[in-house]
């Protein structure tokens, strides 16, 4: 099996439509078009949840970690689609199954992102998705996206 694609910020912020504090990943390490991506976000302490979730002991919070996959198995969309999105550019988390978490997020861990795509139908795009750091899962969901694009 080939590398993949690999994308840096730049590359990211050119394929979503997200901006900072709501940009969750930070760098695509292998994308293949129509299979599966393997994408990272660097948790820091500065994350704007941090002081409220929770003080004096700061965990990310289940629904962000849900939505960095989101996110990434938004970039697998758009790169297979060959779609750069511009202003009128979305797609939609429409769907949830199975999510589990596992571990505590903490700040200084690398969250890996990982999309495989199980199938896309009617403009419904399935994912199984799972979030590692470390080799330790923690957390994974069934995902559903629709793209909406200007094309």
């Amino acid at each position: 099996m080939s590398e993949g694609l690999q994308l840096d910020m730049q590359a990211i912020l050119e394929r979503l439509p997200h901006r900072y504090p709501f940009l969750l990943v930070d760098r695509v390490l292998e994308l293949h078009p129509g299979k599966t991506i393997r994408a990272l976000k660097n948790v820091t302490y500065n994350e704007p949840f941090f002081p409220g979730h929770f003080p004096g002991r700061p965990v990310m919070p289940g629904v962000m970690i849900i939505e960095a996959l989101a996110q990434a198995a938004g970039i697998l969309c758009f790169v297979t689609e060959g779609v750069i999105p511009d202003h009128n550019t979305r797609f939609y988390f429409v769907g949830i199954d199975e999510a589990r978490f596992r571990r505590p997020v903490v700040p200084g861990d690398q969250l890996v992102l990982t999309a495989q795509l199980e199938r896309s139908l009617r403009g419904i795009w399935r994912f199984a998705t799972k979030a590692l750091v470390g080799e330790h899962e923690v957390a994974g969901a069934q995902m559903m996206l629709a793209p909406e694009t200007s094309k």
